[in-house]
């Protein structure tokens, strides 16, 4: 299983790629916007997840997560931002995310949510 970490900070994407390989998630796959992803992911490919930021350039996390969706991808998107509001959570939902996960977090948080979804990437 690749996950796909999409996020504009270098620095947040070695952390959660750190966090993953603590895990035991070794094929990680990286974006730095939303178009990178939707871009990758719309080549055939071994993702099973993203972890998508919130706020980025060029194509914010929401928009991409739209992007795929109406594309019909279906591969799990889990939200990784500091957006922690009611209402950002349930338009990340209505948009299509599969989950949330707010910054800051810790190696458990992200363990707790690929444990959620392992069930699907296996099947």
């Amino acid at each position: 299983m690749q996950v796909l970490v999409v996020d504009d900070s270098q620095i947040m994407r070695k952390i959660i790629t750190g966090a993953l390989k603590k895990l035991g998630v070794n094929d990680i796959l990286e974006a730095s916007n939303g178009q990178e992803a939707v871009e990758m992911l719309g080549k055939p490919s071994d993702i099973g997840l993203v972890l998508m930021d919130w706020n980025m350039p060029t194509m914010t996390g929401i928009e991409a997560v739209k992007k795929l969706r109406s594309d019909n991808v279906s591969i799990p998107v889990v939200m990784v931002t500091t957006e922690a509001e009611k209402e950002k959570v349930m338009e990340a939902i209505k948009s299509g995310a599969n989950d949330y996960l707010i910054k800051p977090f810790n190696p458990k948080d992200i363990q707790g949510k690929l444990e959620k979804f392992l069930p699907a990437l296996k099947g």
